[in-house]
């Protein structure tokens, strides 16, 4: 790989979008990433970054670009980072805007009782009954805690019902099984 150039790569398979580049910051090819999670261990621990052009605004690369990052680290509530690409200001601005994606299977492992949202996402969630809830769509932040978006259908409806990722109603998370017990009841 040639230093200073954006060389082409194929995004993995299991690529998870975790963020998106705001600017160039200082004069020495480092930029500021907006990570989506309050805690972006995984831009921290992936040593290579894949972006995508924005979706919207200015596109200064096409296609999918890899980046062997540096060193990457908190500032404020940011992230910045240098890649060996990227040798200066000019080179991080063009990167503004671009979509950064990293392996699934480069994110560190959780602890015990910890999950990634996107490996919740798709999950069928039941009650300790064994009726079927919805299958979670999405997590929201409401504060001090999560709260998980399911998805169901009720009459040809589409419809949502939202359960507190919290201990007194999670009982368990089977990722194998790709299942989601909790004490809950539809008509809650």
């Amino acid at each position: 790989m040639t230093p200073g150039a954006l060389e082409p790569a194929e995004l993995p398979p299991d690529a998870v979008e975790v963020g998106r580049v705001l600017d160039a910051w200082g004069i020495k090819g480092w930029f500021k990433v907006q990570p989506y999670s309050a805690s972006p261990e995984a831009l921290f621990s992936s040593k290579r970054w894949f972006l995508q052009p924005p979706e919207r605004g200015a596109r200064h690369f096409t296609g999918t670009v890899g980046l062997s990052i540096k060193q990457a680290r908190e500032h404020a509530d940011t992230v910045v980072a240098t890649a060996h690409e990227v040798l200066d200001r000019t080179a991080a601005e063009a990167l503004k805007g671009a979509r950064i994606f990293i392996a699934r299977s480069s994110f560190p492992t959780p602890a015990e009782g910890e999950y990634y949202w996107v490996d919740l996402i798709g999950l069928a969630v039941v009650n300790r009954e064994g009726v079927a809830l919805g299958e979670v769509t999405d997590l929201m932040a409401t504060g001090p805690q999560q709260v998980l978006v399911l998805g169901y259908q009720e009459e040809g409806k589409s419809l949502e019902r939202l359960i507190p990722f919290v201990d007194a109603f999670v009982d368990d998370v089977d990722l194998a099984a790709r299942r989601i017990t909790v004490d809950w009841q539809p008509d809650y």
